[in-house]
C-alpha cells in the first residue's frame, strides 16, 4: 500500500522516480514542504482541518493522511496556499539593492583549494604541519596568507549564497514554478508537479577538455604556451596552471596585434563550437554533470542545470549570476516552452563509478550565453 511509510521510505532512500507521475507521491512531497511549525498552523486555520498530534513529525503523517483521501482537492488547496507564501517571500526580497550589492564584488577568488572545508584547510596547511612550530612564523601567516584565505571564502560564499537567491527569485515568479515553501533536500520546486533541484553551474572546464582531446585539439594551456613561444611572450613557469593561462591570455590581449588577436579568436572559436554542439544536444552535457558529480554531494533527483557562459572569457562567468538582463528573458523563455516537453523528452539515464545500478532521472539544461 501506497502510504505515508511507502513514500517516506522512498524519499530518505533517494529513490525518487515514481515522485515524477504519482499524484500521491507528489502530494507527499509538497506537504513535507510546509511541515514548519508557523507554515502547517497557517494551512490547518485556513482549510479548518484539525490535527490531534503536536510534534512536526507526527502532523506531517496526520496532515498527507487527511489530505490524501481528496488527492485533487488538496493538491488546490496546498497549491494555492503555498503560492500565497511565495508572493509573501518574493515582496520581501528588494532585487535592485542586492543586485547593487552583488555588483560590489570586483574579484572572485577563493584564495585556496579548500575541498568545500575551509576548517580542515586551515588545519592541514597552518596547524597540523611540521612546517609551522614557530608562533612567530605562524602569526606572520596570517598577514601573507591566512587573512587573504578566510576574507576570499566568505566573500566567495557570500557572493554565492545571495546570487542564487536572486535565481531562485526569477524562477519563482513565473506562474509555472510552485516553489517550495521550506526547504527540502532534493526539490526546490514544482513544474507540472514534477519535482525538480535546480542547479547553477558554468560550463566545466573538464567537460570542454574532453570534448577538445575527443576533437583531437590541444589543451588549451599546451596551446597558448606554444603560441607564446611562437610569438615570444614571457611567462612565469613556474606559476600554477590558472596563473600561467590568465598571464599568457591578458598578454595576448594587451599586444592588441593580429597575431595575437588571431591565437585568441582561433581558441574561442574551438571552444564556441563545444558549447553549441552541447546547447544543440544538452542531454550529453546533463550526462557528464550527472556522472561527474562530487561524491560527497551525489544526487539522482531531477535538475535543471543553469549554465552560465561569458564566451568572451569562461573565468568570468560568475559574473552573470548578478546579470538580472540576461538571466531573466532567458529563463523566462525557457520555462515558458517547457509546458511543451513530454516527460520522455527529459528522461535520461546514467552511471556512477562504484555504484553498480543505473540510475534514471528527469533533466534539462538552460544556457546562459553572454
Amino acid at each position: 500500500m501506497k502510504d505515508f511509510s511507502y513514500w517516506k521510505e522512498l524519499y530518505d532512500s533517494e529513490h525518487l522516480t515514481e515522485f515524477n507521475t504519482d499524484y500521491a507521491g507528489q502530494l507527499w512531497l509538497k506537504t513535507k514542504s510546509i511541515i514548519r511549525k508557523e507554515l502547517v498552523s497557517e494551512f490547518i486555520k485556513k482549510y479548518s482541518l484539525v490535527l490531534k498530534t503536536s510534534s512536526l513529525n507526527g502532523q506531517f503523517e496526520e496532515l498527507f493522511l487527511l489530505l490524501q483521501s481528496n488527492l485533487s482537492q488538496s493538491h488546490q488547496q496546498l497549491d494555492l496556499y503555498i503560492k500565497e507564501k511565495n508572493v509573501q517571500i518574493l515582496g520581501a526580497l528588494n532585487k535592485e539593492s542586492l543586485v547593487s550589492e552583488l555588483y560590489k564584488l570586483k574579484i572572485f577568488e577563493w584564495g585556496g583549494d579548500y575541498q568545500n572545508s575551509l576548517d580542515k584547510y586551515l588545519v592541514s596547511h597552518y596547524v597540523k604541519t611540521k612546517d609551522i612550530i614557530s608562533y612567530e612564523i605562524l602569526m606572520s601567516k596570517f598577514e601573507t596568507e591566512i587573512n587573504r584565505v578566510v576574507q576570499g571564502y566568505v566573500l566567495n560564499s557570500w557572493y554565492n549564497h545571495w546570487s542564487s537567491i536572486l535565481i531562485e527569485h526569477i524562477f519563482k515568479s513565473h506562474p509555472s514554478i510552485l516553489a517550495t515553501v521550506g526547504q527540502i533536500k532534493s526539490v526546490d520546486f514544482f513544474i507540472k508537479n514534477i519535482p525538480f533541484d535546480l542547479k547553477v553551474t558554468y560550463f566545466p572546464s573538464e567537460y570542454l577538455k574532453l570534448k577538445r582531446k575527443q576533437k583531437n585539439l590541444p589543451v588549451e594551456l599546451t596551446f597558448l604556451k606554444k603560441k607564446a613561444k611562437e610569438l615570444s611572450i614571457n611567462f612565469d613557469k613556474t606559476a600554477k596552471a590558472p596563473n600561467i593561462y590568465y598571464e599568457i591570455t591578458e598578454k595576448l590581449r594587451d599586444r592588441n596585434d593580429n597575431a595575437s588577436e588571431s591565437v585568441l579568436n582561433k581558441l574561442k572559436s574551438e571552444n564556441m563550437a563545444i558549447v553549441n554542439e552541447a546547447q544543440q544536444n544538452p542531454k550529453n552535457l546533463a550526462k557528464w554533470l550527472y556522472e561527474n558529480q562530487g561524491e560527497m554531494r551525489f544526487g539522482s533527483e531531477n535538475r535543471l542545470f543553469l549554465i552560465l557562459i561569458d564566451t568572451n572569457d569562461f573565468s568570468s562567468s560568475w559574473k552573470l549570476k548578478r546579470n538580472l538582463d540576461l538571466l531573466t528573458p532567458t529563463i523566462n523563455t525557457f520555462l515558458d516552452a517547457f509546458s511543451s516537453k513530454q516527460i520522455s523528452d527529459l528522461k535520461m539515464n546514467f552511471n556512477y563509478p562504484g555504484k553498480p545500478q543505473t540510475f534514471s532521472a528527469l533533466t534539462d539544461v538552460i544556457f546562459v550565453v553572454k
